[in-house]
């Protein structure tokens, strides 16, 4: 195993992403020449990574042992498990093992890079054995919040590595695909040597609510509305598109869907079994305004607060086809992401503004966690019963807390490994080791770019968000030592021109004097002269107004220079 501590007799996991964070959810589990990967996911940045749209995890380690990879496999369909594949399968092209649901959104993911016809994708279900030379993988059904949801065992020479996805235990979920307790049960009495698990909710001391108690709930509100209802939810949580639309067409309501993540996921729901939902049960766009308000049910992305999703159209009234009216209710079946809130936030304010009444939050029973809380979380230690413990999938705090519950069901707390993406474990029949460590940092993606965006972009982000740019014009003649033309200031974001024409002159006439200056330095270039602006103007600009505004000197160089 290149660079690691790793004996010839034991297995090695680790996170490439997924450890300390919600999101990037990435393991990889080796044994000798060996490699099982686990999930691709990204992770949507926080406030502070200006302008990045998806972070993904950095691949080198995997790249530089791309031989040993023998399969990635899937434990189900959301972002934070799959948004990396395309991503991934452009440095490293390995077989792809997935169940229904997750296998055609990596269809698409991949088509939309591409990649389709050049990445080997095989569907598997929980009953499906993949067996390699020297390590075997098998699956186990949970429940989450999407379908084909499942568990994966690695059957390694030194005993079983099981990592559970992300899972709650729902015994009445709407998909009819209830978590495999009793698999569960038998990989923990044959043995279990290492357990993976899920700890988003580990700081909650909760059995997580079933979807058919939020279907309970959201049935209630159907009965109660007599105007259109707009139903606003995650387009990948097919269980509350199905509770949803069921409901619609109980009350005779036809169905308009909006946004093109929403449409994907009924034409993936319907294909693959999940919605039962006739041709006639939908409605174009343009046939809503002929129908009487309790007859339609608009189902559209958005319960995030995403700028440019459909909801959030609505409420800025940019929609082309579709305006609040008086009577509508909005509902919004999901909770915040954290780092959501205020967008969320801004939408219900201007919904409400436009006239619709909103229904939102817990207090309305509309929405329900896809991770289990600690009795579950404390359910699944007692089923797999594991000799070492590795919390995964959750921020430090909520690792920690998961080790605590694994010694409250019989691990020895010197058995729980709480890891750093990177961090590597080894393990034998009999013992568990830390076996070093290998590059595991953040890759930002940027629309098209992957990478190109480091820690020198981001702060110009932040400084042009915060403070705004001054740009200096100058047309130059370094040979004669010439100023030709300029120079002029324009100011972007940090004053308002019009009101601020006495400090722009005097800043003028500073870069007016250290041009001249900077250009008759001995060894002076254009470099030397930027510098100098730079300094001089910023050093004047915060004595007037406390506050540092990126320059940006344009320079413009005519005749010869020296």
């Amino acid at each position: 195993m290149k660079k690691l501590n790793v004996k010839n007799n034991e297995a090695a996991i680790y996170g490439v992403g997924g450890l300390g964070e919600i999101g990037k959810n990435t393991y990889g589990i080796q044994f000798q020449d060996e490699i099982i990967l686990i999930d691709a996911g990204i992770k949507f940045p926080e406030d502070d990574l200006l302008g990045v749209d998806y972070v993904i995890p950095d691949y080198q380690y995997l790249v530089d042992n791309k031989d040993k990879i023998k399969a990635l496999v899937i434990t189900h369909g959301h972002e934070d498990h799959i948004g990396g594949v395309p991503y991934l399968m452009k440095v490293l092209n390995v077989p792809i093992y997935a169940g229904p649901l997750a296998m055609a959104l990596i269809k698409n993911k991949l088509e939309e890079h591409g990649l389709l016809n050049s990445v080997e994708l095989h569907e598997i279900s929980d009953k499906s054995v993949l067996k390699f030379r020297k390590m075997k993988v098998s699956f186990f059904r949970t429940t989450h919040s999407i379908p084909d949801t499942v568990g994966i065992a690695v059957h390694t020479p030194v005993g079983v590595i099981v990592e559970t996805g992300d899972y709650k235990f729902d015994l009445t979920p709407v998909t009819n695909q209830p978590p495999d307790l009793q698999e569960m049960a038998r990989l923990g009495a044959e043995g279990v040597l290492c357990l993976m698990s899920d700890s988003t909710n580990a700081e909650k001391p909760i059995w997580t609510h079933s979807e058919k108690w939020v279907g309970n709930s959201i049935a209630h509100i159907f009965d109660q509305i007599q105007d259109r209802i707009i139903f606003a939810t995650f387009a990948s949580n097919i269980s509350r598109i199905k509770t949803a639309c069921d409901n619609a067409m109980a009350h005779g309501r036809k169905i308009a869907v909006f946004g093109r993540s929403m449409d994907a996921a009924i034409v993936n729901g319907r294909e693959l079994g999940y919605l039962d939902i006739p041709d006639d049960a939908f409605v174009d766009a343009h046939d809503l305004q002929s129908l009487p308000a309790n007859k339609t049910l608009i189902l559209c992305t958005g319960s995030q607060g995403e700028p440019m999703a459909a909801l959030s159209r609505i409420a800025n009234g940019t929609h082309r086809q579709i305006s609040i009216q008086p009577g509508d209710t909005v509902i919004f079946s999901s909770n915040p992401i954290p780092g959501n809130t205020t967008s969320v936030n801004s939408v219900i304010n201007k919904l409400e503004e436009a006239g619709a009444n909103v229904i939102h939050g817990r207090v309305n029973n509309i929405h329900t966690s896809g991770h289990g809380g600690q009795e579950e979380q404390k359910l699944m230690l007692r089923l797999m019963k594991p000799k070492f413990f590795m919390p995964i999938h959750g921020e430090y705090r909520m690792l920690k807390i998961h080790t605590e519950l694994a010694e409250q069901c019989g691990v020895p707390m010197d058995h729980s490994f709480i890891m750093q993406n990177g961090d590597v474990l080894a393990l034998s029949k009999d013992n568990a080791r830390m076996a070093g460590h290998f590059q595991a940092g953040d890759v930002y993606i940027d629309g098209s770019g992957i990478g190109d965006i480091g820690s020198i972009v981001l702060r110009d982000r932040q400084l042009l968000s915060e403070e705004g740019i001054v740009v200096v014009v100058a047309t130059i003649n370094l040979h004669n030592q010439e100023i030709q033309s300029g120079p002029d200031i324009l100011s972007r974001g940090f004053v308002y021109m019009q009101e601020s024409g006495e400090l722009l002159d005097e800043g003028r006439r500073l870069v007016f004097k250290t041009i001249r200056k900077a250009m008759r330095a001995k060894k002076a270039t254009e470099s030397s002269i930027r510098n100098a602006v730079i300094d001089d103007l910023q050093e004047f600009l915060y004595d007037k107004t406390e506050r540092h505004p990126m320059i940006l000197p344009m320079l413009i160089m005519n005749g010869n220079q020296k």
